[in-house]
């Protein structure tokens, strides 16, 4: 059985060790192939790894170092502070082939610039997209991008991202000819800027792939394509009212009311039996269930985890890492570039 070894910044994200070690726990509990490298204060991290059973401490490997970058430091700074950073050690780790993959919930613009400082990108791509399967009220996904790396973008980035999240969604969906959009304000050729309207006159002409024209940010959740693809401002944005949606419908129909036993007659009553099917895909939509966005266009896996990710969606990124190196995202990505650019 083929070992896989994940490089993990364990100060990263709002809670550090506190989420980020149970979050391995559980990964290890399920994988049985999986390996970790550590990069962190151990002395913080110790309380955490010591409740963990000796067997999965054997398959966790711990470097200590002390610098961690703060959320809050601007991206300049940050760069410049990284080295012997938690962040910068995990990412070694994987161009220096000790790990397959990294994960971390730390400063973004940090994550994507070491990454792109150190690993090599693939071919035919100029820009990095932030890439996430966003859940679909049938239970199932869409790829969507970019969703924060890029706030600014041209036609020919829109298009190299359409090619990335076309083959992203072959490979981690399991589609032949996954239907693609480009999100805009509305759905009429007339509608948005012009770099939408020079991409959308561009992949139309684009036979080799499935595209489908403009999506309005109403039908994100509809399944009604299967890659959504945007400039990392409006995707972002997009995203988050997705998240926080969610969560608040959510929270709503857990919150107890003021009467308790008035709640259980309500909650037993009106979920069960008039929204029993509706509670259920609410829970399957939960953005902790999908936490984790992918730094497409790079050679080597690197995931991005939400800052303030619990134990359960922390555990999420992880596994979502672990599914692109098994699929190996970079190397299907970088053959599939250099089939379409061959003719």
């Amino acid at each position: 059985m083929k070992q896989l070894t994940l490089a993990l910044d364990v100060m990263g994200g709002d809670f550090g060790p506190r989420v980020t070690i149970p979050a391995v726990s559980k990964a290890l509990a399920e994988n049985p192939r999986l390996n970790f490298l550590l990069f962190g204060d151990q002395h913080i991290a110790n309380p955490f790894l010591l409740k963990l059973p000796e067997a999965q401490q054997s398959r966790i490997l711990f470097h200590h170092t002390k610098k961690q970058i703060e959320n809050d430091v601007p991206f300049p700074l940050a760069i410049r502070q990284s080295k012997d950073s938690s962040m910068r050690l995990a990412i070694e780790a994987v161009v220096n082939g000790q790990a397959q993959g990294c994960v971390s919930g730390g400063n973004t613009g940090a994550l994507m610039g070491l990454a792109k400082l150190l690993i090599a990108p693939l071919s035919n791509i100029e820009r990095l997209a932030l890439t996430s399967l966003i859940p679909t009220m049938d239970g199932k996904s869409t790829v969507m991008l970019d969703l924060g790396a890029n706030v600014e973008v041209t036609p020919k980035h829109l298009q190299q991202f359409a090619e990335m999240g076309n083959i992203f969604a072959q490979t981690m969906l399991g589609l032949v000819y996954p239907r693609l959009n480009l999100l805009n304000i509305g759905t009429e050729e007339s509608k948005g800027n012009q770099v939408l309207k020079k991409a959308h006159q561009y992949l139309k002409g684009r036979y080799d792939l499935n595209y489908q024209g403009f999506i309005e940010s109403d039908k994100l959740m509809n399944h009604q394509t299967d890659v959504i693809v945007c400039d990392g401002f409006s995707g972002n944005i997009a995203l988050k009212a997705l998240e926080g949606a969610a969560k608040n419908i959510l929270a709503l129909l857990k919150k107890p009311s003021e009467s308790m036993w008035m709640w259980q007659i309500v909650k037993r009553c009106f979920l069960r039996v008039l929204f029993y099917r509706y509670y259920r895909k609410l829970q399957e939509i939960n953005p902790d269930r999908h936490n984790g966005a992918t730094l497409l266009g790079l050679s080597k896996v690197v995931v991005k985890s939400h800052g303030g990710a619990s134990e359960n969606a922390f555990f999420h990124a992880i596994n979502y890492a672990v599914q692109q190196i098994e699929a190996d995202i970079p190397e299907k990505i970088s053959s599939g570039l250099t089939d379409l650019h061959r003719y």
